[in-house]
């Protein structure tokens, strides 16, 4: 399996080709959005915070991501969603390896390249591309980083990865 230098190395490439401008932080490596934010809260825009779902009854793979500071309720989601209430539950770290190429802490949609059947449903907080930041931003695939995308870039990145958000709002 490529190492998450590597992986971030073609996730660049991919943003390249397609004239996505992007502003990148490097920073310790970061589990939880508390431990980012100390590293982060001097940009402008916003910052994300990503679950990596599934939905037990019909199987489905979901990720969902929403600004740092939205609460997510899952039951209220997952009927928001038409998967039933109580049927969304993290999924395990090998499927999110298997699907996104990441790891525990490295959650992010810009993974979504990596996903070519399409196998996850992307839902997406609506503030993070209607709320008029400057720029949102995401792990590029490894923890010890933050990438920054106007968000008119990255839903041109999600369309050309063939992943149509889902726009949810969490306030």
């Amino acid at each position: 399996m490529m190492g998450s230098s590597e992986l971030r190395n073609e996730l660049e490439g991919y943003l390249k080709n397609l004239n996505i401008d992007t502003l990148c932080v490097e920073h310790p490596e970061v589990f939880t959005v508390e431990e980012m934010m100390a590293h982060v809260q001097h940009l402008s825009g916003a910052v994300s915070k990503n679950l990596f779902l599934k939905d037990k009854k019909k199987k489905g793979l979901w990720l969902v991501t929403a600004r740092h500071d939205r609460p997510i309720n899952l039951n209220d989601l997952a009927k928001k969603l038409g998967v039933g209430s109580g049927n969304l539950r993290f999924a395990d770290e090998a499927t999110m390896l298997e699907k996104l190429k990441v790891g525990q802490g490295c959650a992010t949609p810009l993974a979504l390249f990596c996903d070519k059947e399409q196998a996850v449903k992307f839902v997406l907080d609506s503030d993070l591309v209607d709320g008029g930041h400057e720029r949102v931003y995401f792990h590029p695939m490894t923890n010890t980083a933050s990438m920054g995308l106007k968000p008119e870039d990255f839903l041109r990145f999600l369309k050309e990865t063939g992943h149509e958000p889902i726009l949810q709002s969490f306030e």
